[in-house]
This record gives structure tokens, C-alpha cells and sequence, in this order.
């Protein structure tokens, strides 16, 4: 490692394609080891002390929340027989069944219905942005999360498809009323080093005083532009629902999420949340 600066630039740089010219003198090296997050799949076969990620946990909840309100958790499973049975419910992929650790990050609002309840006092928010908060309030979680196990040497993947059978999930982790899964996490010791994924153009997601649209036509030639570099620096292994929509003689980043979304996902989680509680007014 060289001097943070140096190396946050360069890690910037393989990150993006208009990272030239950033000011990087702040860099420190938590600011170098968040610039080099890789998503993980691959883990040694070493099991990971439970009070370690324990105290991950605290420290990630350690994190900001939306007025105090804490409604969030982390729900820590290491039994080996247990998340053999928790991943099919995930995706058919082996790897989730052998990581070390699966952690699920839960939005909970059960806690707040109690405090009401308790104090006597009438609950008159019931409405989508009850939900929101505590969606966001384990969204920062997870991500601090992610940030303090990498400093620890360990490696993790973040998993969306805990909703796909959302109410098995649930059901199978006993989540009570108003509890719901937002992500989950596979964590464990790296057995191999990953990739950094090249990010969208800063010029594309990062605005200054208001939304700058640069028009369609310059979105759609950035995007192309994109495609090509991301392309040339990582590949995609393989066309997604080629069996369907064939094969593409170019597959860049914009193809693959355009078939992904092609294909309904989790069309029945508004209903599960609704039955856990939640009006989505």
C-alpha cells in the first residue's frame, strides 16, 4: 500500500470512468478500504466466533436511524444445519449453504406498535412511510455492516433474493408481525481475491444543487460508453435468459439489467408486508 491518496485514486479510477481530477488528499485508510469493497462468494472453510460478529453488529448499529427510532435488527445464523435449510429458500446457489455466516438485516416496527401501545398513546402513522423508514433504517445497517467486517479481513455478499420467498423466510426465522427481511449477507473469511465492479459514470448519479438530466440521447450514449469499458475490464461469464431472449452479439451492463427486469420479481412482497402489518397507503 502506498500513500491513502494514491491508492484511493487509483481505486477510484478502476471504479470509474470520469474519476480523473477528484481531490483525494482527505484519504485515510478507511476511506481506501471502502473504495476496494468486492462482493464475496467464495469462503474458507473456518467458522467465524460468534461474539465477533456480534460485535460487528454493534458496532454496525452503531450507525444513524431515522429520529432515534432504532427500528431495525440483525438476526446472526452460524448453524451449519440451519443455513443448509434457510438457502434454498434464498437461491439454488451452494455457495450461500457452506458461507460461514448468514445474517439477515430486518426492518422492525413491531418495537415502535409496542411503545403506543404501552404509553397509551394513539398510533396515527399507518402509512407507507412508517414501512419506508424502517426499510432505510436496515438498508444503513447493512451497509455499515459491510464496511466493518471488510475492515476485519472478512469478506461478504449481499443478498436482495432473501425476499424472493419472503414469507418462507420469515416463517422459517420465526419474524414476528411487523418484522420483515430486507437483505441478507453472506459473511466469512475470503478464500480468493474478488473484483472491483466498475460503477456507473460520476458525471450519470452524482448532481450538484438540482437533478441535471442531460437528455436521453447523452444518457444513452454514456450508458453505451459505459457498456464498452465495463465490458472491457469485466465481462459478464455468461447472457442471462438466453434460452429466451438469446444470445446477444454484445452483452454489456444495460442488456443485463434489461433482461433481468424483463422477467417479474417478487410480485407478491407488497402482499407479504401487508400481512405482516403494514398499510402501504
Amino acid at each position: 500500500m502506498g500513500h491513502p491518496a494514491d491508492d484511493l485514486t487509483r481505486l477510484l479510477a478502476e471504479r470509474f470512468q470520469d474519476a480523473a481530477g477528484l481531490d483525494t488528499g482527505f484519504a485515510t485508510e478507511a476511506h481506501v478500504r471502502m473504495a476496494a469493497h468486492r462482493s464475496l462468494r467464495a469462503y474458507r472453510d473456518e467458522p467465524l466466533p460468534l461474539p465477533m460478529l456480534q460485535a460487528l453488529a454493534a458496532v454496525a448499529l452503531s450507525s444513524p436511524t431515522k429520529s432515534d427510532m432504532q427500528s431495525r435488527d440483525i438476526l446472526i445464523v452460524t448453524d451449519a444445519s440451519r443455513l443448509a435449510a434457510l438457502a434454498p429458500l434464498i437461491a439454488p446457489d451452494d455457495w450461500i449453504a457452506t458461507a460461514p455466516a448468514l445474517l439477515v438485516f430486518c426492518g422492525d416496527h413491531r418495537r415502535q406498535r409496542q411503545l403506543n401501545e404501552w404509553r397509551g398513546h394513539p398510533f396515527a402513522n399507518d402509512h407507507l412511510d412508517w414501512f419506508f423508514n424502517a426499510a432505510v433504517d436496515a438498508s444503513i445497517v447493512l451497509g455499515s455492516f459491510i464496511v466493518a467486517a471488510e475492515a476485519a479481513g472478512l469478506g461478504c455478499c449481499p443478498l436482495s433474493q432473501i425476499r424472493n420467498r419472503a414469507a418462507e423466510v420469515s416463517e422459517f426465522l420465526g419474524l414476528p408481525e411487523r418484522v420483515f427481511p430486507v437483505a441478507g449477507l453472506t459473511v466469512g473469511w475470503p478464500s480468493r481475491a474478488g473484483e472491483i465492479s466498475p460503477r456507473l459514470p460520476l458525471a450519470l448519479t452524482v448532481h450538484v444543487d438540482r437533478f441535471r438530466d442531460p437528455g436521453e440521447a447523452a444518457t444513452r450514449e454514456a450508458i453505451g460508453e459505459y457498456d464498452r469499458w465495463r465490458h472491457a475490464r469485466q465481462p459478464y461469464r455468461r447472457q442471462r435468459h438466453a434460452d429466451r431472449l438469446g444470445e446477444a452479439p454484445f452483452y454489456g451492463w444495460s442488456e443485463d439489467k434489461a433482461r433481468q427486469y424483463s422477467v417479474p420479481e417478487r410480485e407478491d412482497f407488497g402482499a407479504f408486508v401487508r400481512a405482516k402489518g403494514f398499510n402501504l397507503r
